[in-house]
C-alpha cells in the first residue's frame, strides 16, 4: 500500500533544508574538520521500480585509497528510525569511488531517506521514492529538464524543482557541455574542451558541485538519458562531429563517465564504446515511460558541411538522403524494440527522448530540414507514428528537450496534410541554463508550422506535469532571470492533454 504523500510544505521544507545542506556535506561526530569533505559531490537516487530503487554518491579526495567501503542505509522516516535496507557498496579508484547502491524488495509507492558514510564522514540525507504498484491507480508528478550549460547561466531552475511537489525528474539530454568556455563566461568551465575519461570526471564534478543540482538530486529520483553534449557535439554513432579518427575511445571515455556520475545499476555499466540506456519504467496502472537514445544507433548526418559531420540546416530539394527509408536515428534493433513494447493497457505511453519530434521548417515555400533532429530522419519519425495510429496506442506523449527553447505540438503522420490525423502530443521543454535561438526568428518559424501551438526560446526553465487517468497538465516553468542563482520562477503557459485524445490545448 502506498504511504500518503508528504504535505507540500513539508516537501518544500525539506527539499529547501537539502539546498543549505547540499553546499557542505557534514560531518560525523568523530572527523576532523580539516578532513577533506568526502561527499561534496552530494547524493542521488534514480531508476524507480515497484520494489526497487538505485542509491548514488561519489567519493572525492585526491589521497582516497584504491578500495573503500561505503555504507549506507534506506529509511521508511526521516529520523532514520525505521531502516528499510542497508548494505556496504566498494568505492573503486578505477570507477571514480562512484557508489551505485541497489536497494531492493521495497514497498511499492513510497517515499524513503538515505544516506551514506564512509572514512569516518557520513553524507547528506537525501530523499526518494518507488513506483506504484502494477494495479495501482494514483497520479504521478514529474518535471522535464535537459541542457544545463554550466558557463551560460545559474540553476534557479533547479532550486525550483527542488522545492516543489513531484515524485520525479525526466531528463532528457545534455547533463553536461564539452566545450571550453569563453573568457566571459558567466561562470568559467575548468580546463579546455574535454576529451579523456579524467576530462570527462571533472567536468561532471564541476557541475555536480552546484549546490541546486544537487538538491534536486537529493530530492527526488531520476530518469535520466543522454544526448550529444555528454560526449560531442552533433556525435552520430561512432562519427564525431570533427570526424576524428580515435572518436570510439573518446566515446568509450565519455560513456564511462557518464555510467560513473549517474544512480544507474551495475548491470548497465558500459563495455567499452557501448552503453545501453533505453528501457521502460512503469508507473502503476497509469503510465508506462519509454526512454530512448538517439545518438548511439543513429546513422550519420545526411549532406553535412564538407570536410565535417554534425548537423546541418539544408533546403529538402537540395538533400535528397533525407529521403532514404532506411536512415534511422533510432537503430532498426531499437526501432523494432520501441514497436514491440508499446503499453495497449494503461491510460499513458510517455516516451522520453532527446529533442524535437514535430516537423519543424523555417520556410514553407521552400522547407528545409535541420540534419540533426527528427526532421533528417523523417523515415524514422513516421515509422513510429505510423505504428502508433495503426495499434491506436493510448496516451501517447512525446517529452524532449535539446533545441533551448518550449515547444507544444500536435503529432502527425503526414505533416503534408492538413487532413491527416493526430496521432499523439509532443511537449518539448526549455533549457535549465544553455541559451537559445533568437525568439523573433521561432515566432516567425511558427507561422510556416502550424501544428506548433507554442514555441518560447527566450527564457530558461523546465516543464512540470501533472498526470492522471483522464489529464495530463503540463506547465511550461519559466525563470526570471538565468544570471541569478536565486531568480524566480514563474509558469509561462500551461497546457493539458486528454488521454483519450491526443493533440494539447491551452488553458
Amino acid at each position: 500500500m502506498r504511504t500518503p504523500p508528504q504535505p507540500f510544505s513539508s516537501a518544500r521544507r525539506h527539499c529547501l533544508a537539502l539546498a543549505g545542506a547540499l553546499a557542505l556535506p557534514p560531518f560525523v561526530p568523530h572527523a576532523r574538520a580539516a578532513d577533506v569533505p568526502r561527499f561534496a559531490l552530494g547524493v542521488a537516487s534514480g531508476q524507480p521500480r515497484a520494489h526497487s530503487v538505485v542509491l548514488w554518491t561519489r567519493l572525492m579526495g585526491a589521497d582516497l585509497p584504491a578500495q573503500v567501503p561505503v555504507r549506507w542505509e534506506l529509511s521508511r522516516n526521516e529520523s532514520f528510525g525505521d531502516i528499510a535496507a542497508r548494505g556496504t557498496e566498494t568505492a573503486l579508484q578505477a570507477e571514480a569511488h562512484s557508489v551505485h547502491a541497489e536497494a531492493a524488495a521495497l514497498e511499492p509507492g513510497r517515499w524513503y531517506w538515505y544516506r551514506f558514510e564512509a572514512l569516518g564522514q557520513r553524507s547528506a540525507v537525501g530523499r526518494t521514492r518507488t513506483a506504484p504498484a502494477p494495479d495501482a491507480t494514483e497520479g504521478m508528478r514529474f518535471a522535464l529538464a535537459s541542457c544545463q550549460r554550466y558557463d551560460h547561466g545559474h540553476y534557479a531552475a533547479w532550486r525550483h524543482v527542488a522545492q516543489s511537489d513531484l515524485d520525479l525528474v525526466l531528463f532528457v539530454g545534455d547533463y553536461i557541455y564539452e566545450y571550453m568556455s569563453l573568457p566571459t563566461a558567466l561562470r568559467l568551465h575548468s580546463g579546455g574542451t574535454v576529451r579523456t575519461l579524467d576530462e570527462y570526471r571533472a567536468r561532471y564534478a564541476q557541475y555536480k558541485s552546484d549546490p541546486a543540482l544537487q538538491a534536486a538530486h537529493a530530492a527526488l529520483p531520476w530518469l535520466t538519458v543522454w544526448d550529444d553534449h555528454e560526449v560531442d557535439n552533433d556525435y552520430a554513432g561512432l562519427q564525431g562531429q570533427a570526424l576524428q579518427p580515435d572518436f570510439a575511445a573518446r566515446r568509450a571515455a565519455a560513456y564511462r563517465a557518464y555510467w560513473e556520475h549517474m544512480p544507474f545499476p551495475k548491470a548497465i555499466r558500459p563495455n567499452g564504446a557501448d552503453m545501453r540506456i533505453h528501457g521502460r519504467t512503469d508507473w502503476g496502472a497509469l503510465a508506462r515511460i519509454h526512454a530512448l537514445d538517439d545518438r548511439q544507433y543513429r546513422d550519420p548526418q545526411a549532406c553535412p558541411r564538407e570536410g565535417r559531420g554534425g548537423s546541418n540546416t539544408v533546403r529538402l530539394r537540395d538533400c535528397p538522403e533525407l529521403l532514404d527509408p532506411k536512415r534511422s536515428l533510432l537503430g532498426a534493433a531499437q526501432e523494432r524494440w520501441l514497436a514491440d513494447g508499446w503499453d495497449l493497457q494503461r491510460h499513458w505511453n510517455l516516451v522520453a527522448q532527446q529533442t524535437l519530434m514535430a516537423r519543424f521548417n523555417w520556410n514553407s515555400s521552400d522547407p528545409t530540414a535541420w540534419t540533426d533532429g527528427w526532421d533528417g530522419y523523417a523515415a524514422s519519425r513516421e515509422r513510429l507514428l505510423g505504428t502508433v495510429a495503426e495499434r491506436k496506442v493510448p496516451g501517447v506523449v512525446v517529452f524532449g528537450g535539446d533545441v533551448h527553447a518550449h515547444y507544444v505540438a500536435d503529432l502527425k503522420r503526414d505533416f503534408d496534410d492538413p487532413r491527416s490525423p493526430v496521432v499523439a502530443t509532443e511537449i518539448c521543454g526549455t533549457s535549465i541554463a544553455s541559451r537559445g535561438a533568437a525568439q523573433e526568428r521561432v515566432t516567425e518559424a511558427l507561422r510556416h508550422n502550424p501544428h506548433l501551438h507554442y514555441g518560447r526560446s527566450d527564457r530558461r526553465g523546465y516543464v512540470s506535469c501533472r498526470l492522471d487517468a483522464q489529464m495530463l497538465q503540463a506547465d511550461l516553468m519559466a525563470v526570471d532571470d538565468a544570471t541569478r542563482p536565486d531568480s524566480p520562477v514563474q509558469v509561462a503557459a500551461r497546457f493539458v492533454v486528454d488521454a483519450r485524445h491526443p493533440g494539447a490545448r491551452p488553458v
